[in-house]
Formats: C-alpha cells, sequence, structure tokens
C-alpha cells in the first residue's frame, strides 16, 4: 500500500504500537503526524 500525498495523525505514537504503526505509515510514503501525552 502507498501513501504517496496521505497525512496520517497517531495519538499514543511515543512508544508500544502506535510507534511501529507511525514507523510503517512513513515507510510506505505518508507524512505522519504523531502525538503524545505523558
Amino acid at each position: 500500500m502507498r501513501l504517496e500525498g496521505k497525512v496520517v495523525v497517531i495519538t499514543g505514537a511515543g512508544s508500544g504500537m502506535g510507534r511501529v504503526a507511525a514507523q510503517m505509515f512513513a515507510a510506505e510514503g505518508a507524512k505522519v503526524v504523531v502525538a503524545e501525552f505523558d
């Protein structure tokens, strides 16, 4: 799945599954916006 030109917003991307998802979306070409609340 190629995601060039798409924007993905992921919350909880500081660690765990959120982090892996952010990395995978970025590898597929998406612009990734991540948020993590402490």
